[in-house]
């Protein structure tokens, strides 16, 4: 009986040091912080870090400031955010991975900019990023056709700048590409676009009617002061604000929703113009 109860016993104890070691050996696995690989599986495209010197590249063509609110759409490690935040700027990544937003928040912590970097677990089709002042990307193309519609709609003058990959027929403003390897050796090319205004349609003018054809930020078109219709030349759109040429007259505007103003360039003389819907 009594060799019974000391067999029992040691059982007991021996399970009772097993499930601490399990427990000692769980809770130093979850202690240790994740680290991402490189071409690891997401939801629609593989992980790859976009090069430091290109993430700064971006940003200077954007040209962020404090005043502006980035949104990384596929966030990854955080560090175009945290590059972002380290300007002054508001930024949010957004990211579908959570193990990867949650090592965004602690980098974004060791840096010291956690008041100004967010991260949050969301799908990029399914987000609302209407209110950033500048959009960056690294996701494959037909990702960025797919989204490109809401980027059309967003604010005219949000910056948008993409690494490596485009946006089909409607061409970059500005194309850069970091050539020294030793700072980037894969993806090292960044693209800049403005969100044009919408214009494309008849406007009224006070004497007479301007017409205006858009292809993104290129506009052509025609416009009647009174007398016969000229055709317009070297049109162009940069966010909000217009140009372009009409005979030997050279128009400059800032488009309101549904209205144009702005100044007219000819003879030597500067007069001011006004178009509506």
């Amino acid at each position: 009986m009594g060799a019974s109860r000391f067999i029992r016993g040691f059982i007991v104890a021996a399970c009772l040091v097993m499930v601490a070691t399990v427990a000692v050996a769980q809770q130093q696995q979850d202690s240790k912080e994740y680290v991402p690989m490189e071409r690891q599986a997401g939801k629609d495209v593989v992980w790859l870090p976009t090069a430091q010197a290109l993430v700064d590249k971006m940003l200077d063509m954007a040209k962020v400031t404090p005043q502006d609110f980035v949104i990384d759409l596929g966030s990854g490690d955080g560090r175009t955010v945290i590059t972002a935040a380290k300007r002054g700027a508001r930024a949010l990544g957004i990211e579908y991975n959570p193990d990867m937003v949650a090592l965004s928040k602690r980098n974004a912590e060791k840096e010291g900019v956690s008041d100004r970097a967010e991260f949050i677990k969301a799908d990029l089709y399914e987000t609302d990023f209407s209110k950033a002042t500048v959009l960056t990307l690294f996701l494959l193309p037909e990702i960025n056709y797919k989204i490109r519609p809401k980027i059309l709609d967003m604010k005219p003058g949000t910056r948008v700048v993409s690494n490596s990959f485009d946006m089909a027929e409607w061409k970059p403003d500005e194309t850069y590409k970091v050539d020294d390897y030793k700072q980037c050796q894969d993806y090292c090319t960044a693209y800049l676009w403005i969100v044009p205004a919408k214009v494309d349609g008849a406007w009224k003018l006070p004497q007479g009617e301007l017409v205006l054809q858009q292809s993104f930020q290129f506009i052509s078109g025609t416009i009647n002061t009174g007398g016969k219709p000229v055709s317009i030349v070297n049109g162009r759109l940069n966010g909000d604000q217009i140009s372009f040429t009409a005979g030997t007259a050279r128009y400059a505007g800032r488009v309101n929703g549904t209205v144009i103003d702005g100044t007219v360039e000819a003879g030597g003389r500067t007069t001011q113009w006004q178009a509506r819907r």
